[in-house]
């Protein structure tokens, strides 16, 4: 069975750092672009960065260039994503989804097939 599982999420302060996990079971995740995205109560998910199935190519919101970085590790079959500086607006569910493609054409939730459950992430001031 097709899974997707994300760990990593916590309580920090503003200006820690954590480190999410996508970790990928019942298929093989390097032909796969992955994404993590986001989605603060209220709001709507967005997308918060990808990477292609190579790990060639990456893309990030402008929210968070700078202090985020997405990283895949296809012998783990997991794709990793470091966030430092973290700040109170990235208070939120992130979710890690694949998509059937090894490139993606934008990070948008309309572009990727399979998603995770999600895991909370919360900064305080």
């Amino acid at each position: 069975q097709l899974q997707l599982v994300e760990s990593g999420g916590g309580l920090v302060q503003s200006g820690g750092s954590l480190r999410l996990s996508c970790a990928a079971s019942g298929f093989t995740l390097d032909t796969y672009a992955v994404g993590w995205f986001r989605q603060a109560p209220g709001k709507e998910r967005e997308g918060v960065s990808c990477i292609s199935g190579s790990g060639g190519t990456t893309n990030y919101a402008d929210s968070v260039k700078g202090r985020f970085t997405i990283s895949r590790d296809n012998a783990k079959n997991t794709v990793y994503l470091q966030m430092t500086s973290l700040k109170p607006e990235d208070t939120a569910v992130y979710y890690c989804a694949a998509r059937r493609r090894l490139l993606f054409r934008q990070c948008e939730v309309g572009e990727f097939d399979y998603w995770g459950q999600g895991t909370q992430v919360t900064v305080s001031s």
